[in-house]
């Protein structure tokens, strides 16, 4: 390795603890002038290198501009960075907190740099590096386009620091940096320089995972070998059943050798395997206070148990608490309980039950809390800031934890390894498993860290083992086009020279390198067609055609009643949606077939039941779906269904029910049965008109005709599946830049680009806005949707751009707070109702409706009601409010500077006042 340069000298003699191999070649190379991919496990310490651009950025005269992807991510950083170099030289920027904004060392979010460098911000004067920190969320699919962004549209003369968990394609990733960027180098290390020895809990006795080995990468690539031991414990648990569900711990050594963890206070190194069963959860195993209980006598704490609910890590706190549970002495659980509530002065007394502050507190002065999305933001800081110090011991938290935030334990503890990612519930992956036991181990702290597995029934070791051994994973892009990246791209280069940057994304690389690889495998399947045509040739006539007319025969009798089912299938879905408000009908299937009444209509977007909702014979509210509607269903009467009718309301359905059951006619409507005969005589009749050519064919009485099909149905399996790989070189091929030729044709049918290609007034506003649904809030603006409303209906009517329900929150039919936000919301539906159409019509991804979820609650919030009054009888978190209100604000702020309107101006600037107060104002930055 050659000699450190002065800078990197200067830098390494600043710190306590000599640098690894890996860090060293990373700040070589920014020292050279180099752009630097550094690609490290969890507390490898990439973070050094990403500091050391700082530092030369100092040294040197420049700025340096250090991003992450979280705010609460970018706090810690900013005060990691005061801590080195003071107060006057280093600044935050987030969407909510502004501190010393034109220091030569700025922190931000991402997306703050993003709009920078959209808006050509003087602030970019003088930049000569960026660090990209957790560059690996570029995979996010909602938020990492904005990653490429940043790293194709800064300046050549900025270095680039990218930092990244270790990825598998890191080779493909750094030559995509050097492409768009030039000069750049990859550095990648897979060591841990923390061991991590992984376990498994089977009841209440832990068991090593390998023997002999932690979950580090073999040259090989082969697994680690399981504990036989471990293996046997487990099969015992399943076969044997005691009276209280489990199976006792077995009290000899188990395998552990010369890996046993150590008995507090006993130094020999062994100790028993211990089997709790008194007061175990149902189905068997030790409880969670008793799970912490053995963790602390043998040494394994501070902890992190990741629960993949929040339900689940709030629980964990109230069962620690009944058990009396304390991991601190009582004198330090004191002076936390003094610092919270030092840090709680700015929130207001009647919003602490409402946030839950009393089982908070108390857990964080006995040592233990939880952190998942749903706590109020200031919440989460206190238990970063008190786990990072070494204050607490142990923290359940959901998966969020690992999103960048520098929480290390020495033991991360998982209850299961499934988790319900949004739509269903799905298996932990290795990239998932990897990021979540990457908090183990401390360094400079611990010798090893420690990831525990709670053992379930039906969880098999092997798959775990699989799990743990896996550590890399490819990184794949999430870019695509927007509407607010049309414009700004356009405004700044031109449509042309647009198209072409586009085409240097991330994204088109790796579809790029696919076409090479999908090519080759197209040029081999034509060479293995043309063996096949060869060997299928038919001295009596033309076999492919004769295998043709097989094909056809076979195809049109499969297909026969498969179109017939899928006919009647859509004819089914068309009858559900022409429904009416007081149709009634008959459900021909499911468990409440029968007479029912229709009382809302069909709906379509996101989070919302696509099925009709009526009322039932047996006064039943439901959503009706395909599995009781399999066959088209049509009104049988009508009946006049109340304005204001309530599906709620158990009397209201039972009088609706009585007033359908009167009005239902005794013969139901008479089915298409002619038309389905005529329909089936048409196939029918077809059909035999191919097998009469079938046999007219010479091919037909070849004796080795069968032969010959065999070779037949080869040739046709690998024609079709050389066609699908020719669609997909197509498809690949400039894929980017004909989603943003798309775009740009809706943008000019919309006014935002003008006839020449430049961007319009309209498309001015346009680029101002960066949310989601950036295309329906400027076409909002465009119709003066929100010209007449008040601050609070303006926060409310925005909140629809915002919010996205969790999956058990989404209400198709949300309360209005005021009739004028009603008018704006149904405005909002009917300009997203349009866009929609173009954008199927285009063929876009489509935008996510409004959704009308917290209307009410931000309309109550911004008019001055109480946390515990706006919260009332709602499903929502404290912390989800929080969060969605910070994002209201954004969009607000956004909203007032493109408005062209004064009025409205003035308006979003009271919306802010508004919102921005009280436990959403209390965890900003001092």
């Amino acid at each position: 390795m050659s000699t450190p340069g002065p800078h990197l000298a200067a830098f390494t003699a600043s710190l306590e603890f000599p640098l690894d191999d890996f860090q060293v070649q990373g700040c070589q190379a920014v020292e050279a002038g180099r752009g630097v991919l550094v690609a490290a496990p969890t507390g490898a310490g990439k973070t050094i290198v990403g500091e050391f651009a700082v530092h030369l950025a100092l040294a040197t005269g420049r700025k340096a501009f250090y991003t992450t992807p979280i705010k609460a991510l970018s706090n810690q950083k900013y005060h990691d960075l005061v801590a080195i170099h003071g107060v006057d030289r280093v600044g935050l920027l987030t969407g909510d907190s502004s501190v010393n904004g034109n220091a030569p060392v700025v922190v931000m979010t991402t997306e703050v740099l993003r709009n920078m460098v959209y808006a050509g911000s003087s602030t970019l004067t003088g930049l000569g590096f960026v660090v990209m920190d957790e560059v690996h969320y570029l995979a996010d699919r909602f938020r990492g386009a904005v990653w490429e962004e940043v790293i194709i549209h800064l300046p050549e003369s900025v270095q680039v620091v990218s930092l990244s968990a270790t990825v598998s394609n890191a080779e493909e990733f750094g030559d995509w940096l050097a492409e768009v960027r030039g000069n750049h180098a990859v550095v990648v290390s897979e060591h841990r320089p923390v061991p991590l020895w992984q376990h498994m809990l089977v009841g209440s006795s832990m068991f090593d995972l390998f023997v002999d080995e932690t979950a580090e990468p073999r040259e090989d690539g082969s697994t680690p070998r399981v504990n036989p031991d471990l293996v046997q414990a487990i099969r015992s648990a399943e076969q044997r059943r005691v009276d209280d569900g489990w199976v006792r711990g077995s009290t000899r050594d188990n395998g552990r050798g010369r890996h046993a963890l150590p008995e507090r206070g006993n130094g020999s190194g062994g100790r028993e395997q211990r089997g709790f069963v008194r007061g175990g959860r149902p189905g068997g195993g030790a409880t969670r206070a008793e799970v912490i209980a053995q963790l602390d006598r043998d040494g394994l704490l501070p902890a992190i148990t990741f629960i993949f609910s929040r339900m689940g890590c709030e629980g964990a706190v109230g069962q620690l608490l009944a058990a009396d549970t304390r991991l601190i002495p009582q004198r330090e659980g004191d002076r936390i309980r003094r610092h919270v509530e030092e840090r709680m002065g700015a929130l207001a007394d009647e919003d602490l039950g409402v946030l839950g502050y009393w089982d908070f507190v108390e857990g964080l002065s006995r040592g233990f809390a939880c952190h998942h999305a749903g706590m109020l933001p200031l919440f989460r800081e206190i238990v970063e800031e008190l786990f990072t110090a070494g204050r607490i011991r142990v923290v359940f938290a959901t998966e969020t934890l690992a999103l960048g935030i520098n929480m290390p334990a020495r033991t991360v503890v998982l209850e299961k390894l499934v988790k319900f990612n949004g739509e269903t519930h799905a298996d932990v992956t290795p990239a998932e498993y990897t990021q979540l036991t990457g908090r183990a181990g401390r360094r400079g702290i611990d010798i090893e860290g420690h990831a525990v597995v709670q053992w379930s029934r039906g969880l098999d070791p092997l798959a775990v083992g699989g799990l743990a051994s896996t550590r890399t994973y490819p990184l794949r892009s999430s870019f695509r086009p927007t509407y607010n990246m049309a414009v700004n791209l356009v405004a700044q280069v031109g449509r042309q020279v647009a198209r072409e940057i586009l085409e240097t994304s991330f994204a088109q690389f790796q579809a790029d390198r696919a076409v090479v690889g999908l090519a080759t495998k197209v040029r081999r399947n034509d060479e293995a067609l043309e063996g096949y045509a060869e060997s299928m040739h038919c001295h009596l006539g033309d076999f492919r055609e004769y295998s043709g007319l097989r094909r056809a025969i076979a195809d049109a009798e499969k297909d026969g009643a498969k179109k017939r089912s899928a006919s009647r299938r859509a004819e089914a879905a068309v009858s559900l949606d022409v429904l009416k408000v007081g149709d009634v009908i008959k459900v021909p299937a499911g468990r409440r077939s029968g007479w029912a009444v229709v009382v809302q209509a069909a709906r379509s977007g996101k989070g919302a039941p696509s099925g009709p909702g009526v009322v039932t014979e047996d006064r039943q509210f439901r959503r009706l779906t395909h599995v009781d509607v399999p066959v088209p269903v049509e009104a049988a009467t009508r009946i006049t269904v109340p304005k204001h009718f309530n599906p709620k309301s158990p009397k209201s359905r039972r009088d609706l029910a009585t007033t359908m059951r009167i009005a239902v006619p005794h013969d139901p409507p008479p089915k298409r049965v002619k038309e389905r005969a005529a329909e089936a005589a048409q196939e029918s009749d077809r059909i035999d008109h191919l097998r009469r050519e079938l046999k007219a064919h010479p091919c037909h009485q070849c004796p080795e005709r069968e032969d010959h099909a065999r070779w037949a149905e080869r040739w046709y399996r690998l024609r079709r599946e050389t066609s699908g790989l020719q669609r997909k070189v197509e498809g690949r091929t400039n894929s980017v830049a004909r989603t943003f030729d798309r775009i740009c044709v809706v943008l000019t049918d919309l006014g935002y680009l003008d006839a020449e290609g430049a961007v319009s007034d309209r498309g001015e506003r346009l680029r101002r806005l960066y949310t989601e649904r950036d295309l329906l809030a400027a076409e909002c603006l465009r119709a003066d949707i929100w010209k007449r409303l008040d601050a609070a209906g303006l926060a409310a009517c925005v909140s629809t751009l915002v919010h996205e329900p969790r999956h058990e929150q989404a209400d198709p039919s949300p309360r209005m707070p005021t009739d004028d936000v009603a008018v704006a919301v149904a405005e909002m539906q009917r300009r997203w109702s349009e866009l929609d159409d173009l954008e199927e019509e285009h063929g876009l991804e489509r935008t996510d409706a409004p959704d009308g979820g917290m209307a009410w609650m931000v309309h109550r919030w911004a008019s001055g009601e109480g946390l515990d009054a706006v919260l009332r009888g709602s499903d929502m978190a404290a912390g989800d409010f929080v969060r969605r209100c910070k994002q209201i604000v954004d969009l607000l702020g956004q909203i007032g500077d493109a408005a062209p309107d004064s009025e409205l101006r003035r308006t979003a600037r009271k919306a802010i006042d508004g919102v921005r107060r009280g436990v959403v104002a209390a965890d900003r930055l001092d």
